[in-house]
């Protein structure tokens, strides 16, 4: 059976594919993050989950190489990790009240085959006061999280509704589409 690596560095998708109970690598696949000009959330998330399994699977010939990502988009406007609390802060306030766009992407490359598929989240956030903004940062710390919110812990709170094909694409790595694709390349997480 062929290895099957993760061409990420993320906490959070190595935690959705260890989920799954398969056993893998972790191989950061280290390539340049920033949006062409133009580009929306779909396409950029597309093309960096392609480019990171692709980067990490022409160095490891024959391993099967999960990519992904995800971009958050509110109004035309992109929303990486925050970094800090003060981008954190503008970035709950620019999203409150506002519909928001997860854009999750994922890849999977061996050799010269490759499949992706992505994977939109829509969330309709609440109303967010400033105290409510700087309650939230200071119990959750969401600065690597794109647009700043960490659903699967008190982001939940900021949230009217979500609506996704599937619930663990939010968290970072579309876990039924990842279970397909994989099942495509011979990998059944039953069968271990």
């Amino acid at each position: 059976m062929s290895r099957l690596i993760l061409a990420s560095g993320s906490v959070y998708r190595r935690q959705m594919l260890e989920r799954l109970g398969l056993v893998f690598e972790v191989d950061p696949a280290d390539i340049d993050e920033t949006p062409r000009p133009g580009e929306d959330g779909a396409s950029l998330a597309r093309r960096l989950s392609r480019e990171k399994a692709a980067a990490v699977a022409d160095r490891r010939p024959g391993a099967i190489v999960i990519g992904a990502d995800q971009v958050a988009e509110c109004n035309g406007r992109l929303l990486g990790k925050p970094g800090n609390a003060e981008r954190a802060a503008e970035q709950l306030a620019w999203m409150s009240g506002r519909t928001v766009v997860y854009y999750s992407a994922m890849a999977i490359c061996r050799d010269q085959r490759r499949d992706e598929v992505l994977v939109p989240t829509i969330l309709r956030m609440r109303a967010l006061s400033p105290e409510r903004i700087e309650r939230y940062l200071q119990r959750d710390r969401p600065y690597d999280c794109a647009g700043a919110m960490r659903s699967e812990s008190l982001g939940v709170t900021l949230v009217e509704s979500i609506s996704s094909d599937d619930p663990t694409a939010l968290i970072g790595l579309p876990l039924i589409a990842c279970v397909r694709l994989l099942e495509d390349y011979g990998v059944d997480s039953l069968s271990f």
